[in-house]
């Protein structure tokens, strides 16, 4: 990547939080080192007035929302076919804020130190309290938010990838358009060789939310797991992983309406086209339970 990797940001807008745009923005306009170009995808809505950052800013609005993938794609591609215009490629959501000025140069210095690493996983803590979530922690092994570790996938809205993985394995699944389309890019990758890793030094401040507070939540999140093993596990995995995942839905004990949606959206992701199927290798299988986390949960 040469002696100075350039470091680009994608951020994708409903346009409903224009302070914490702005805000963000501030935090990446402040990073050291050479400067972080970033692309501002308006997803289906105008992009907030970011003109006091238009020397660093670049802003695209959308006829229609593309969904979180598709709007990221769009993002990626602002920076040349699969982004190749820059090294590495930050992804933040539109309300968080990067707490400190060396986010970007600790990126750097990890993709330099590692030839394989593709993808960096950011630690998300709550700015009131400075608490990160059990489900913003990416392994089993959660328990730990100071822990680093390799993982085997990635925090959609607070990551850094190196732009080779989408010239190696592409870029997000746009059909999923709201769900799991970190861990589809994640297996490609480490299929591919890649690898990946959580970093609790690189933090994205992020108010402590619900995943379940978007209407398409359940649906969507049952739809996408069907998707993700039809598009990337070898056949004798698959009933076993969606399998694992129906009894801990159940065990879970979601509201009636919430199992309706789940079950709804189970079913779509059966009858419904994916996109294309390429199943992971065996190695790959083996690598991911090495790594903590086996395939079929």
């Amino acid at each position: 990547m040469g002696t100075s990797p350039k470091v680009g940001a994608v951020v994708i807008t409903m346009g409903n939080r224009p302070d914490e745009l702005r805000a963000l923005l501030d935090s990446v306009a402040k990073q050291d080192g050479d400067r972080v170009e970033v692309v501002v995808v308006g997803n289906g809505s105008p992009v907030p007035d970011v003109s006091e950052f238009s020397s660093s800013v670049r802003t695209i609005e959308l006829p229609e929302n593309l969904g979180i993938p598709g709007g990221r794609n769009v993002g990626i591609e602002a920076f040349g076919p699969g982004g190749r215009e820059a090294d590495i490629l930050l992804f933040l959501d539109d309300d968080g804020l990067l707490a400190r000025h060396d986010t970007a140069e600790l990126c750097r210095q990890a993709f330099a130190a590692d030839p394989k690493l593709g993808i960096i996983s950011f630690r998300i803590a709550d700015p009131e309290t400075g608490q990160t979530q059990r489900r913003h922690v990416p392994r089993l092994r959660a328990s730990d938010p100071m822990r680093s570790s390799r993982v085997t996938t990635f925090l959609g809205g607070a990551n850094a990838v190196r732009t080779k993985v989408f010239a190696d394995v592409g870029g997000l699944p746009d059909e999923f358009f709201y769900a799991h389309e970190e861990t589809d890019l994640a297996w490609r990758a480490l299929d591919a060789g890649w690898m990946i890793d959580y970093r609790s030094d690189m933090v994205l401040y992020h108010p402590a939310t619900a995943p379940s507070r978007h209407a398409v939540y359940h649906r969507m999140v049952a739809r996408n797991r069907v998707w993700l093993a039809r598009r990337n596990l070898p056949a004798l995995l698959v009933p076993v992983y969606l399998g694992v995942w129906l009894l801990l839905t159940l065990a879970r004990r979601p509201a009636r309406s919430a199992l309706k949606a789940w079950f709804g959206g189970f079913k779509e992701g059966w009858t419904a086209p994916c996109g294309p199927r390429r199943p992971m290798k065996w190695r790959t299988v083996w690598r991911l339970t090495r790594l903590g986390r086996p395939p079929v949960i």
